[in-house]
C-alpha cells in the first residue's frame, strides 16, 4: 500500500524559511511527478510546486521563493520555503502523479500525504 507521509511544518515568523519533507513507501516514484499543493481555510486547494526527473514546476505565488527537489534513493521530495509571507498559510499536501503529462491540476494525482500545517505570523 502506498503512503505519503509529509513532515516539517511548523509556525514561523514572516520572512523565515521552512522545509517540508515528503517520504513515499510501497513503491518508488522516480520515474513519476510529485507535486506538493496547498489549501488555506476556506480556500480551494491550489498547486504550489512539482517536479518530474529535473524538470521543475512553480505557482507564479512562489516562483522564486520556493524550491522543489527530489532525492529517489529515499522516494523522497522536499520543499524548501524561503521568505514566507502570512498569504503561505495553509495545510501543506504532497502528492503523487504516476502517468506522465500534466501537473497542475489535483485531479491528475494517484496518491495524497495527510497534510502539514504550515503557519507564517506577520
Amino acid at each position: 500500500q502506498v503512503q505519503l507521509v509529509e513532515s516539517g511544518g511548523g509556525l514561523v515568523q514572516a520572512g523565515g524559511s521552512l522545509r517540508l519533507s515528503c517520504a513515499a513507501s510501497g513503491r518508488t516514484f522516480s520515474s513519476g511527478t510529485m507535486g506538493w499543493f496547498r489549501q488555506a481555510p476556506g480556500k480551494e486547494r491550489e498547486f504550489v510546486a512539482a517536479i518530474r526527473w529535473s524538470s521543475t514546476y512553480y505557482a507564479e505565488s512562489v516562483k522564486g521563493r520556493f524550491a522543489i527537489s527530489r532525492d529517489n534513493a529515499k522516494n523522497t521530495v522536499y520543499l524548501q520555503m524561503n521568505s514566507l509571507k502570512a498569504e503561505d498559510t495553509a495545510v501543506y499536501y504532497c502528492a503523487v502523479k504516476i502517468n506522465s503529462g500534466g501537473y497542475y491540476y489535483s485531479e491528475m494525482y494517484d496518491y495524497w500525504g495527510q497534510g502539514t500545517q504550515v503557519t507564517v505570523s506577520s
